[in-house]
């Protein structure tokens, strides 16, 4: 009963662990595509890279809206998948728009902000979503966290979690992306 016991917790958990990674990197494809909600944020100060923008300036691309913070390493680390994506699809009219929403309140700081970005390189816009109202609006929960948007402005699909070029989850973005970008 003893040896029953001690071997129950390491494969219990083992299970909490293989299912925690499985929701790590995961996606949705809307069931109904719904409209990207209007960006909250429309003074100059709280876009990045860019004057303030609304959906009505994405219609006719394809969008990948990121959320991210500068503090999360999952955040950073897929930075370079993303700008190798921006570059392979940005003359076939695809954008990436970055939602900044803060976890912790160094994090809300502008100049913190600006200098993480001049860091990671990121030259598409960036909204600044300190009150998390984006965050709310789109119902996210994750970061990071891309919501794949059509040429109409209908979201069409949510990916989660770190992404590396050349991983299963970079190359299924990128496939819906194609697809997208092809209607």
């Amino acid at each position: 009963m003893n040896i029953v016991k001690r071997l129950s917790f390491p494969i219990l958990l083992s299970l909490l662990v293989a299912l925690s990674l499985l929701t790590m990197a995961s996606s949705t494809h809307a069931k109904e595509p719904y409209a990207l909600p209007e960006f909250t944020q429309t003074s100059a100060q709280e876009w990045l890279n860019s004057k303030p923008l609304t959906r009505k300036d994405l219609l006719g691309k394809v969008t990948l809206v990121d959320f991210w913070t500068y503090g999360c390493w999952n955040c950073y680390r897929s930075f370079p998948w993303l700008h190798k994506v921006e570059k392979q699809y940005q003359s076939k009219g695809f954008q990436i728009i970055g939602i900044h929403s803060p976890e912790f309140d160094h994090e809300k700081i502008h100049a913190n902000i600006k200098q993480n970005i001049k860091k990671f390189k990121i030259t598409n816009p960036v909204m600044v979503d300190n009150d998390m109202a984006y965050w709310k609006r789109m119902k996210n929960r994750y970061w990071p966290s891309y919501f794949i948007v059509d040429k109409k402005g209908k979201v069409r699909a949510n990916f989660i979690g770190e992404t590396h070029q050349g991983d299963p989850q970079a190359r299924k973005i990128e496939a819906f992306i194609a697809k997208l970008i092809a209607e």
